[in-house]
């Protein structure tokens, strides 16, 4: 039996106890049930493949060190993600603030919200997201993805509102130029 069929057969109480107990075997099941996704996640926060393993493996070592205060509250995928998601803004934080954020107390937003992405792959649209600006890539994930409100990431990132919103505006923006042609038609990302 492969170790992620053998993850695939475990309880996430199961997966917690081997845990807690500090059981590798029950540790890799854990990881095994779960990197993939948590590397989709950290792969729309980095800028490169490297930088999302840093950050998956920094993550990781959070949850194995911290899952012995897991409660059960919420599911165990969620507080995984959770601690995915801080684990790759801690990683910006310290660059965050030289970047240009730019605090807009009137932001118009454009009706034309919506681009249709099912043309492309996941591994263009990952490549197009990580392509963005630390700052605009940050808060786009944060809201279009993740779905915190701008109050919350504004708290989240020690930024306001504001700026949360025009970063987010930007990002869609950049998104746009990046998927449409002039001629209005959608082209692949290079």
């Amino acid at each position: 039996m492969s170790n992620l069929q053998n993850a695939l057969m475990q309880s996430d109480k199961e997966l917690i106890q081997g845990c807690v107990k500090g059981d590798r075997a029950i540790q890799k099941a854990l990881y095994d049930r779960y990197c993939r996704k948590m590397m989709a996640i950290s792969l729309r926060y980095a800028r490169s493949t490297q930088e999302a393993e840093d950050i998956l493996q920094e993550a990781f070592i959070k949850i194995f060190d911290k899952i012995h205060e897991f409660r059960s509250e919420a599911k165990l995928e969620t507080w995984i993600t959770r601690i995915m998601i801080n684990t790759a803004l801690n990683s910006h934080r310290q660059k965050l603030y030289m970047l240009p954020m730019v605090d807009v107390n009137e932001l118009q937003i454009s009706a034309e919200e919506g681009i249709n992405l099912s043309e492309f792959n996941l591994s263009e649209l990952i490549s197009i997201v990580q392509s963005l600006p630390d700052g605009c890539r940050v808060v786009f994930n944060l809201f279009a993805i993740e779905g915190y409100g701008h109050k919350e990431i504004a708290e989240m990132l020690a930024i306001s509102e504001g700026t949360s919103k025009s970063q987010y505006n930007r990002a869609k923006s950049l998104l746009r130029t990046k998927l449409i042609r002039e001629d209005g038609k959608y082209e692949r990302f290079n």
